[in-house]
């Protein structure tokens, strides 16, 4: 590595910070400076400045690790000194931390430019960015720090960001909600999180004598991963797979996984860009970049890898059912988010990690592409989010249109695409598993053919959402009528926002001036009303180059970046250039004659081998599309145009299949029932009053006996004293008749 790749990487993590002071300090200033255009086309400027400028420094050291691929440590100074535990603060320049860079710094560099073309008309812009840019220097603490706690800093920034990104137009009561929401789930999975990291260090601790001179460095990954400690963890499996466990119960949390996914599809309340940042380049593959650095912990346990993979596989079922029955191309995009990372975690529950964070890339790239392309399609139809006042649009926004065809071919796994190698791999993962398994029985297989059933369900949505948006012929905003009351039951980006959920039986007395008063939503509407004004003359227009360009750029990468990654580039051998130690090679690949899908009897095309595993994930693809294609070619089919009369599975699915309501319920109504009837009523008032008062009560009746004997008289006194002489003399005439007494 080169001598000044620690000030390098340095400079990676901290120009986000500049960012983020320059918007939360001058931003104000700056857009006031000139007029209001002007200013924020200079503020914009400033906030992805710092982040293209993260990229490019990280793409130099990038190219320094190419050449010199030992990778290294950088301590700057101690963070924490209690005892014998040392917690410095460290950055780790290696393949996996470096990967993630590029795509944090470079998608979140895209994404900053959309977003100065898409929040141009929004009041507070500056808080706006300043968010963006301190979300970004956060998840580049959690990528690069070398230690656990570095990484939980992290783990706990994001999620911080997120709460304020979501909950952006916070005074909008369903916007405070989700991001509530979001914040609370994730604490749980924050919970799994920090007891597995104190177990990990309290076995280290336990074992130091195997662990030589560390100098209480016990979080940091050189010494939480190094041989030592391994055969440490590899001598207590049960503690091991508990440790892995916890770990893996952080990473539902933050890549929401089922039962933890709750929080993501609410996300949607923030703005468009917000939800790309979080989807698609960085937040939500938190769980898989973790299982990857922990990845010689999780070999080490199959128990832990089956349950991973196991629910990996259900997360990616029951997402991509759900996604049926939405309306909202957000909420398409966003179950479709969830149901990819459950395909994640079934590559690293196969001991695959290395295909986990192939998936991690190529989805960076497609689904970055579909949620901007969203974004462009929400701002060109008046910000109505709903599809079925879609339809056409390849009329009107071509340029969207194109590159979001792009992104539909390849999140279905279209031959060739970014999405089809990095399915392909985690298909061949999980059927070759010889990894995880469950009490003896390997867990392959079942996720295999589930992530096959997925792949044909994920191109059938995802033409769904494309057909009704982009094709069919009919321009359903026409049919409608002008400002239709029945479109506005849904979530609204942008202006639209606050245009709901406010009537003060919804929050009761808003007696702190927090949510919006009627008069102020009357206003608000008022000022807005040139936003949505969908009705029958409406006609759709392309957005501007600073939007389309960073749509483009995604579009490109996601047709040729699973190509590069798997080809050229050899993620494998880059990001595990000496295999995962702990783990026999034979486990992470399988064994090549598993099973017919293995099994080569075909040429080769562009670097793929034409055999029955890529038949089989090409044909679920190919099947998906045209089950989707024979549907919704003609439009919105009549039945799912009223939720009445749609199919009683789409309108389940469409809520959630009721888990949503269910958690909910538990949650804040179970949780009411509990603390008042259990807590209050019984624990409080029975139990610990009981007791209390039981004490005062005992007291009170011992002393009313005890005052029969306070009679102030001196012969009283002495006739007590009298009968207890008596008394002892009995007892001392008893035991010596007894001949017990001496």
């Amino acid at each position: 590595m080169a001598e000044n790749t620690k000030t390098l990487i340095l400079l990676v993590l901290l120009l986000p910070l500049l960012g983020f002071l320059v918007q939360s300090l001058l931003g104000g200033r700056i857009v006031k400076s000139g007029n209001d255009a002007a200013g924020k086309r200079i503020a914009g400027f400033l906030a992805v400045l710092p982040i293209a400028a993260s990229f490019v420094i990280g793409a130099i050291i990038t190219a320094g690790l190419v050449k010199a691929p030992a990778g290294a440590h950088y301590t700057y100074f101690n963070w924490i000194e209690i005892q014998s535990l040392v917690v410095p603060f460290e950055l780790r320049v290696d393949q996996l931390s470096m990967t993630m860079v590029l795509i944090i710094t470079g998608l979140g560099s895209l994404i900053h430019l959309f977003a100065t073309g898409y929040m141009a008309e929004e009041k507070e812009y500056t808080r706006f960015f300043t968010y963006l840019n301190l979300f970004i220097a956060f998840m580049l603490i959690l990528v690069l720090g070398n230690n656990l706690a570095m990484l939980f800093i992290g783990w706990e920034g994001v999620g911080l960001c997120s709460y304020l990104l979501i909950g952006f137009w916070y005074k909008d009561l369903n916007n405070s909600r989700a991001a509530n929401k979001a914040f609370i789930v994730n604490r749980i999975g924050d919970w799994g999180l920090t007891l597995g990291l104190f177990m990990a260090a309290a076995l280290l601790m336990a074992n130091l004598s195997q662990l030589g001179d560390i100098g209480g460095r016990f979080l940091s990954y050189d010494v939480l991963l190094s041989e030592a400690s391994l055969n440490v963890f590899k001598s207590n499996p049960e503690m091991t797979t508990v440790i892995a466990l916890l770990l893996f119960v952080g990473a539902m949390g933050k890549s929401a996984q089922f039962p933890l996914y709750i929080w993501l599809p609410d996300a949607m309340a923030g703005p468009t860009p917000v939800s790309a940042l979080i989807h698609a380049a960085t937040m939500v593959t938190s769980g898989i970049v973790l299982l990857n650095r922990m990845a010689p912990i999780f070999a080490m346990s199959p128990t832990a890898s089956g349950v991973v993979m196991i629910v990996g596989a259900f997360t990616a079922l029951f997402a991509a059912l759900i996604a049926f029955g939405q309306r909202d191309i957000k909420k398409v995009l966003a179950y479709s988010t969830v149901s990819q990372l459950g395909y994640m975690f079934i590559a690293c529950g196969a001991g695959a990690y290395w295909v986990g964070m192939f998936h991690v890339i190529t989805h960076a790239f497609f689904k970055a592409l579909l949620f901007l392309g969203s974004g462009a399609v929400i701002h060109a139809m008046a910000h109505e989010q709903d599809m079925r006042w879609y339809g056409n649009l390849k009329k009107y926004i071509p340029i969207t249109t194109m590159v979001m065809t792009i992104g539909w071919l390849a999140i279905a796994g279209f031959p060739f695409m970014a999405g089809a190698f990095s399915k392909e791999s985690i298909l061949g993962a999980a059927f070759g598993n010889h990894l995880a398994e469950i009490n003896g029985v390997q867990v392959g297989a079942i996720a295999g053919w589930i992530a096959v059933g997925v792949a044909l369900l994920t191109a059938a949505y995802m033409t769904r959402m494309t057909m009704l948006t982009f094709y069919g012929g009919e321009e359903r905003w026409r049919e409608l009528g002008l400002h239709s009351e029945a479109h506005h039951d849904h979530d609204h980006d942008h202006h639209e926002h606050h245009a709901h959920a406010h009537a003060h039986e919804d929050h009761g007395p808003d007696t702190h001036g927090f949510f919006y008063t009627d008069e102020e939503m009357a206003a608000q509407h008022e000022e807005h009303e040139h936003h949505h004004h969908l009705d029958a003359e409406y006609t759709p227009h392309e957005v501007s180059p600073s939007m389309w360009v960073p749509l483009a750029i995604l579009a490109v990468l996601s047709v040729i970046g699973g190509a590069i990654f798997y080809n050229v580039w050899n993620l494998e051998k880059w990001l595990y250039p000496n295999g995962v130690p702990m783990l026999d090679p034979e486990l992470a690949h399988g064994h090549p004659a598993s099973g017919f899908l293995a099994q080569h009897f075909g040429p080769t095309i562009l670097g793929v081998h034409i055999n029955g595993l890529f038949l089989v994930a090409t044909g679920a693809g190919v099947l998906g599309m045209l089950i989707g294609y024979i549907i919704y070619r003609k439009g919105m089919p009549k039945r799912e145009k009223d939720e009445a009369t749609m199919l009683s599975i789409q309108r389940a699915a469409g809520n959630q299949f009721g888990y949503d309501s269910l958690m909910v319920n538990a949650s804040v109504e179970g949780g009411e029932a509990l603390a008042d009837k259990f807590f209050f009523r019984f624990l409080d008032s029975k139990v610990v009053d009981g007791i209390v008062n039981g004490v005062g009560v005992l007291s009170t009746k011992l002393g009313s006996i005890l005052k029969i004997f306070q009679t102030g008289y001196v012969r009283s006194y002495a006739l007590l004293m009298m009968v207890g002489v008596l008394g002892l003399l009995v007892s001392m005439v008893i035991q010596m008749m007894n001949g017990g007494a001496h």
